[in-house]
């Protein structure tokens, strides 16, 4: 007769099966039903495949691994299991694309990933390493370019070069019209040695262009086609009706600079390209010697291509070095906003941007479901991180750092108003990202772009130092074929954008945030801007830009200081119902415009960020952050009075607390503003901000004891007062007068003043 066992050691045997079920089972969970510990004990683990920069094979394990491509092919043949390819430390050198379709996809539930091994950082690197450097008598450096490449970046030892550049060339003398531009003798191209191999680069407002010469003429310079007819007016393909930043229109003021000419290079750290000899010069900065040093120069194009795939992360992998061909070619760059160009010769009339094209990306998903990109580092790069595109959902973009890219970190959705179901983009994420130093080369592209998209999240990114605006998203211009799109429900937040709209690059007419079209439901919220057009000479340059069609649209909660122009602009009549609410800003600005649209418990005007300011503002970003706090301004409190006052320009609109409102003064010599701080204080330094109407020059800020300054100290301002210009006196002077004046004969016209101790 069989006997049961006790009670007890039932309860023992219990025990250790749930113990080593759980080390048995990664899903197992304490707590849980014993029948739900059974299924996870019985729940298989991932199929791990390894992958090294110089693997093959098929065996794909830890001691044999195979090549990318090899380990890819492995996954497809796993069934009923997540996977998971772990990537070995080092540089994955790659002459085409990595590419995942839909066999390469999670199946029935299950997840692919690629990813670092534990403690690796696996690169995928498009680049080809530039070797046999030898010296010239006059101290450059040539090598032979790698087989097939052209050379339009070089990175020497990581640190990108330049391409070899003059000085600007205004419209006076290369007058710039359909045909081509004049010039030629003026600028010295007439005699330089290979002038076909060099190109012009342009900006216009919100467009940058690049066209190479295709021959020189007496004084006349012509150039490649079609990137010259897409770059003028009149193809019907450029823009809206009313677009005038062509490079035959009226707010064409000349070439900002040739590049790539041999007689061009004279500053250490430029290179050039030579393509009939097919070689690269490169004068070297100090400590440099070509010959010790790594060259690399970028040559595939794309480094991993998800097309049609879904349920796939990547995670913790690098993408460097990687091209972008087309600018190379006749096709150059005819920009049109936000780093997306007008390609080929012919094509629909299309005044929305329709058919514009978004730049290359080291990165790009196609029709992705499901895919993660999280932990990527994206460096060094000829052209964009990160897009998004033909109808990707649910996907994301996490926790990644891009720097020193030539073009904009992240492109997600596309610029089709009305797009088929299948090709829409929505529920897209986009969060926790750190974006530096992005539009090195095209400096119209922007930090995060994004098209026609629903429910898109942009949340908690850092973005800095970038030449255009921070965060774009949507499209259309309002034109008739884009006012009804499927633009709704999204949501920008909690990112930190600063240094943007950097002046020295030209970029102007953009935000650290710009909007276009109407997007029912869209917040933008939480959002810390800090100088966005700081320093600007024009009255450009926002911190939160409603243009065009952007319509109900509510802006509340953010923090914005030092912005070059308005903190928030919504100058259309046909924006409606856009609400900004309860943010803080240290200026004001005018109402906003459009149908059923307000302003309302705003903070505005301050000189000092409250405590719940600076914990939004801290809160932004990828990392907690410090924001920078205002400094006080002692003007405030002051009284105004200029010499002569033209109209409706009162010397008290520059102490209003508002960038947006001019003083203005009669012309005449020695013309001037000041304000009486109603005693005498230690002034530390004094920010003039130059009137958006016009322009004060040459000028000296005098600060006195008393009122007929014969006490005076003096810092004189030569050339254009900024927006603003910064005078320190670094003595902290005593003075109860502060004054601005005219070294010559003039006006005088300022947005602010603000003197602080």
């Amino acid at each position: 007769m069989r006997r049961r066992p006790s009670a007890l050691a039932a309860a023992v045997v219990g025990v250790l099966a749930f113990v080593f079920g759980t080390l048995a089972a990664p899903g197992a969970v304490a707590g849980a039903a014993p029948g739900a510990i059974a299924g996870a004990a019985a729940e298989p683990g991932p199929s791990v495949l390894h992958a090294a920069p110089h693997g093959s094979g098929d065996t794909c394990s830890a001691a044999r691994p195979c090549s990318p491509t090899g380990a890819r092919d492995a996954a497809r043949t796993v069934s009923g299991r997540d996977v998971r390819i772990e990537l070995a430390d080092g540089t994955y050198e790659l002459t085409e694309p990595l590419k995942l379709g839909a066999a390469d996809s999670g199946r029935a539930g299950r997840t692919v990933t690629w990813t670092a091994a534990p403690g690796a950082r696996p690169v995928l690197s498009g680049g080809r390493t530039v070797t046999g450097w030898a010296e010239n008598p006059d101290g450059t450096w040539t090598a032979a370019a790698p087989d097939g490449v052209t050379p339009r970046q070089l990175f020497v030892d990581g640190r990108r070069a330049v391409r070899a550049r003059g000085t600007a060339c205004p419209a006076a003398t290369c007058d710039a019209s359909k045909a081509g531009m004049t010039g030629a003798g003026a600028t010295g191209i007439a005699k330089w040695r290979q002038p076909t191999a060099a190109e012009a680069v342009i900006k216009v407002r919100w467009r940058t262009y690049r066209c190479r010469i295709a021959g020189v003429q007496g004084d006349n310079i012509t150039f490649a086609q079609p990137c010259w007819a897409n770059s003028a007016s009149g193809t019907n393909r450029t823009g809206p009706a009313w677009d005038s930043t062509t490079v035959d229109s009226a707010r064409y003021q000349g070439v900002a600079f040739f590049e790539n000419a041999r007689e061009l290079l004279d500053e250490p750290g430029e290179f050039v390209w030579d393509a009939e000899g097919r070689t690269v010069t490169y004068l070297p900065r100090a400590g440099e010697d070509p010959r010790h040093a790594r060259v690399v120069t970028p040559a595939t194009e794309r480094l991993m291509v998800l097309d049609g795939a879904h349920d796939i992360r990547v995670d913790g992998i690098g993408f460097t070095y990687a091209a972008y061909h087309k600018t190379a070619t006749d096709e150059g760059y005819a920009g049109t906003q936000a780093g997306l160009t007008l390609t080929g010769a012919t094509g629909p009339v299309d005044h929305a941007g329709r058919y514009y094209t978004k730049p290359a990306a080291a990165l790009t998903v196609r029709g992705g479901r499901q895919v993660a990109v999280t932990r990527a580092e994206f460096s060094h790069l000829g052209g964009a991180g990160v897009v998004l595109e033909a109808g990707t959902k649910d996907s994301s973009l996490t926790r990644s750092r891009f720097t020193d890219l030539s073009s904009g970190a992240a492109y997600i959705g596309d610029t089709e108003p009305k797009p088929d179901p299948g090709l829409a983009g929505e529920r897209n994420t986009v969060a926790y990202n750190t974006i530096r130093r992005t539009g090195v080369e095209y400096t119209d592209s922007v930090g995060i772009w994004a098209g026609y998209e629903a429910q898109l999240s942009v949340d908690h990114n850092t973005l800095d130092d970038l030449p255009y605006s921070g965060i774009s998203v949507g499209w259309g211009w309002n034109q008739p074929e884009a006012r009804e799109s499927v633009l709704r429900d999204n949501r920008i937040t909690a990112n930190r954008i600063t240094n943007v709209m950097r002046v020295e690059h030209d970029q102007h007419d953009g935000g650290a945030i710009y909007t276009q079209g109407a997007q029912p439901g869209t917040v933008v919220s939480g959002n810390y801007i800090n100088r966005s057009a700081y320093g600007n000479t024009e009255r450009d340059g926002n911190g939160i830009y409603l243009d065009e069609q952007s319509s109900y649209i509510r802006v509340e909660g953010n923090v914005l200081t030092r912005v070059g122009y308005k903190w928030v602009s919504n100058w259309a009549d046909y924006g409606i119902q856009n609400h900004a609410t309860g943010n803080w800003t240290d200026t004001a600005a005018p109402a906003l415009t459009g149908t059923g649209s307000t302003m309302k418990d705003n903070r505005t005007g301050l000189d000092r960020l409250p405590r719940e300011a600076l914990d939004v503002a801290e809160r932004a970003g990828a990392h907690r952050q410090r924001a920078e706090q205002l400094r006080p301004d002692l003007a405030r409190a002051g009284e105004a009075s200029q010499s002569s006052t033209d109209g409706a320009a009162p010397a008290a609109y520059a102490i209003d607390g508002d960038t947006s409102t001019d003083t203005r003064t009669l012309a005449g010599p020695g013309a001037w503003w000041q304000v009486d701080l109603g005693g005498v204080r230690r002034v530390r330094q004094v920010e003039v901000w130059n009137g958006a109407a016009m322009t004060t020059a040459d000028f000296g800020v005098q600060l006195s004891r008393t009122a007929d300054f014969a006490d005076a100290t003096t810092r004189h301002v030569t050339g254009k007062a900024l927006r603003p210009t910064l005078l320190e006196f670094t003595g902290g002077d005593a003075a109860r007068f502060v004054r601005v004046r005219l070294t010559g004969t003039g006006r005088v016209g300022l947005a602010q003043v603000l003197v602080h101790p």
